[in-house]
């Protein structure tokens, strides 16, 4: 359980500045909150699903979804094909992926999902459900092994300030973390919004410098980095959410984009969503005359001719949540920062925490369907190279900063020499890097 609570702002000076918990949203603390591993969590909730009678794949990704003859529903996703050479040929371990079919689907990818972010296009549910453009984060991060007496149970640390912000006006919209978890590691890692103006600001390598302020080395001075990640995050919050459902599926967790920027936390966002979906499905699929014999259960199959339905009481259900009123409250956070900087950002945030609660009559982002709407994304934020000086990020000591590469040796990730590159340009996309 969470021990110790603290929020910095770091300054470029190597100085820091806490700021009581009393001044900050209840949103920030974490008290009565606990430090726990999420695959761990994730592995645990699994056994407790395959004791329930549910079948998982592990090692098997979605790859396609697949509709029905009107592609006017969705009928489950097909995984994707195994070995498979560079340039595209069958190799002797070829495996042709599986068709999965499903009276309901539900897409819970992450972030940018691929067959989640497909389904958005072509039912065109970001416009449907009045959103305005999804924004992203960058997460990056490290796991250190530390001496046991440097070790803190339970101890908790956010920052703002250094390296993202040096003045109240920056608007590099990013944050870290650092928590102590048993027995002795150290989680730390730095999160910066996508939507940075300076094209020479490098989030891995903030991320490295950011380490070496006094208030982070402190924790990690005598440890080993032993594991690395990085993933991308929802950012957009409440403005951003899609309609959630479609005919044969609907989206859950960060496919949807149920993460609170402000707590840089979404999980406990994902299983409630998780949670409603399966029972909003099951009340759906189990409800009406003969609604019991037509179950799979039943049957012991998918009937082909069945019309897929739209289960719209998920979204009902999510709405009188407290998933929504909690990314409510803070909807206009995000943009405060984008707008007046890291200072007027925490301001607004402090007006909306303990006066507004969510109950301001304004939205800050640009009205949907307006002609600046269709323009704002994280890639148009970015500004010419010509207007900003290159950033002098220090060389890697190997002690307490590390090259990319030498990180990515922490990963876990492994890839064949001779395996299709999973980053491919589109074909009507192909003068760009030529061009840019």
């Amino acid at each position: 359980p969470v021990s110790e609570d603290s929020f910095l702002v770091l300054t470029e000076s190597g100085g820091s500045y806490q700021i009581p918990n009393m001044l900050l949203p209840s949103q920030l603390h974490n008290d009565g909150n606990y430090i726990i591993s999420l695959s761990k969590l994730a592995r645990y909730l699994g056994e407790m699903a395959e004791g329930l009678g549910v079948e998982i794949y592990p090692g098997f990704a979605a790859d396609e979804v697949l509709y029905s003859d009107d592609h006017k529903s969705v009928r489950g996703v097909a995984t994707k094909d195994m070995g498979i050479g560079k340039e595209g040929e069958a190799k002797d371990t070829f495996e042709r992926g599986v068709e999965l079919l499903g009276r309901q689907t539900l897409f819970a990818e992450g972030a940018r999902g691929s067959c989640s972010e497909s389904i958005i296009s072509k039912y065109n549910l970001r416009q449907k459900g009045g959103a305005s453009n999804q924004h992203y984060g960058l997460g990056i991060k490290e796991v250190w092994e530390i001496p046991e007496e440097n070790f803190k149970p339970g101890f908790v640390q956010h920052t703002l300030g250094y390296p993202l912000q040096s003045s109240v006006t920056d608007k590099v919209y990013g944050g870290s973390f650092l928590y102590h978890q048993e027995p002795n590691l150290v989680l730390c890692g730095l999160v910066v919004g996508l939507d940075y103006e300076n094209p020479y600001l490098n989030p891995y390598k903030e991320f490295q410098r950011w380490k070496t302020h006094p208030a982070i080395k402190s924790h990690l001075e005598g440890g080993t980095c032993i594991q690395y990640g990085a993933r991308v995050l929802n950012e957009g919050g409440y403005h951003s959410l899609p309609k959630l459902t479609f005919p044969g599926g609907m989206l859950l967790g960060c496919s949807a984009g149920f993460l609170n920027a402000v707590k840089i936390k979404g999980s406990h966002c994902a299983i409630q969503s998780g949670t409603i979906a399966a029972e909003s499905v099951y009340n759906s699929l189990t409800t009406g005359e003969d609604a019991e014999e037509k179950t799979v259960a039943s049957t012991g199959e998918i009937d082909a001719e069945e019309t897929l339905v739209e289960v719209t009481q998920y979204a009902e259900n999510m709405e009188k949540s407290w998933v929504y009123d909690e990314l409510k409250e803070v909807r206009n956070c995000h943009e405060a920062f984008s707008r007046w900087g890291v200072g007027g950002g925490l301001i607004y945030t402090g007006i909306a925490a303990h006066i507004t609660k969510g109950k301001e009559p304004w939205t800050l982002p640009t009205p949907v369907g307006s002609n600046a709407d269709e323009s704002k994304t994280d890639s148009k934020a970015t500004k010419p190279a010509k207007d900003f000086q290159p950033i002098d990020y220090p060389a890697p000591d190997g002690i307490m900063t590390f090259d990319l590469l030498t990180n990515l040796q922490r990963s876990g990730t492994y890839h064949d020499d001779d395996q299709p590159s999973h980053l491919r340009i589109k074909p009507e996309l192909a003068h760009i890097p030529e061009s840019t």
